[in-house]
């Protein structure tokens, strides 16, 4: 019987790359996204269902898995990879901005999985990938927000590792680093009030060597993200973290071979923050 994955976020980047990938390799695919109306290719591809999820609304996210789980009779894996970056001074971000980076990176991480964890329990299997970030155990300025809620998915994810294993059900992570999709574009709000003139030559600094650092030229594919999460989904393995590029392993080879210091300068010098 072909397994069956459910994937938040499919409309572009590391979710479309996903559904394509796990497709070709014969899986059932439930793509998910905001606006399916607005898909032209994957519903077109022999057993994918395209259903709308909007991971802040409740009602779409239930809907989703009771479509899948009709067309497809079980849903083994869940990849929770929607999600979003919001960037800028901590100080310019108001309230309502913040509750959104939340509600869709964490909340909404947090009903999706809720949501399929009765299924999952009631076949003593399942699999939740959830996709974080290096930005979840490395930190960058000016995205204090972002890598919160990537902090917060790494120390719920391990935690849950622990509690769903009794019940047959495996959690795991990826992290990848810097990903050439949309990310730095529709998918990262950007967010400094000028105003708050303090910050502006910082703010400035940093945003030269962040549009450097984000040449996709020097970034992962989206497909070789897909082969990650594919790789976690099919292993076999109790493994809970996949780092999935180089610059990925790269900074977290050097995060935990130094200490706090050492590696805060070793960021503000290549970032040119000095």
């Amino acid at each position: 019987m072909k397994k069956t994955v459910l994937i938040t976020g499919s409309s572009t980047g590391i979710g479309r790359a996903s559904a394509i990938k796990f497709q070709k390799e014969g899986w059932n695919v439930i793509a998910t996204m905001r606006s399916p109306e607005k898909e032209t290719e994957l519903q077109n591809l022999e057993n994918v269902l395209v259903a709308r999820l909007d991971v802040q609304d409740l009602d779409s996210i239930n809907q989703a898995i009771e479509k899948g789980i009709a067309e497809f009779g079980k849903i083994d894996v869940v990849v929770n990879n929607a999600g979003y970056g919001l960037m800028g001074s901590f100080e310019s971000a108001n309230r309502e901005s913040i509750q959104r980076q939340y509600d869709v990176n964490v909340f909404g991480l947090f009903d999706v999985t809720r949501a399929a964890l009765p299924h999952f329990r009631e076949n003593k299997s399942g699999m939740f990938i959830n996709i974080s970030s290096v930005g979840g155990r490395i930190t960058f300025p000016l995205i204090s927000l972002y890598h919160s809620t990537k902090f917060a998915v790494e120390g719920f994810s391990e935690s849950l590792h622990y509690e769903l294993e009794s019940v047959g059900i495996k959690v795991k992570i990826v992290e990848p680093g810097g990903v050439a999709t949309d990310f730095g574009g529709r998918s990262l709000d950007f967010q400094h009030d000028e105003a708050l003139s303090d910050y502006n030559p910082f703010v400035g600094k940093f945003m030269e060597a962040f549009q450097s650092a984000m040449d996709p030229a020097n970034m992962s594919t989206a497909d070789l993200i897909a082969d990650i999460i594919f790789t976690a989904a099919t292993d076999g393995s109790n493994q809970l973290r996949y780092i999935a590029g180089a610059d990925a392993e790269q900074f977290l080879q050097a995060r935990y071979s130094m200490d706090d210091a050492g590696f805060i300068g070793m960021m503000k010098q290549n970032l040119k923050l000095d």
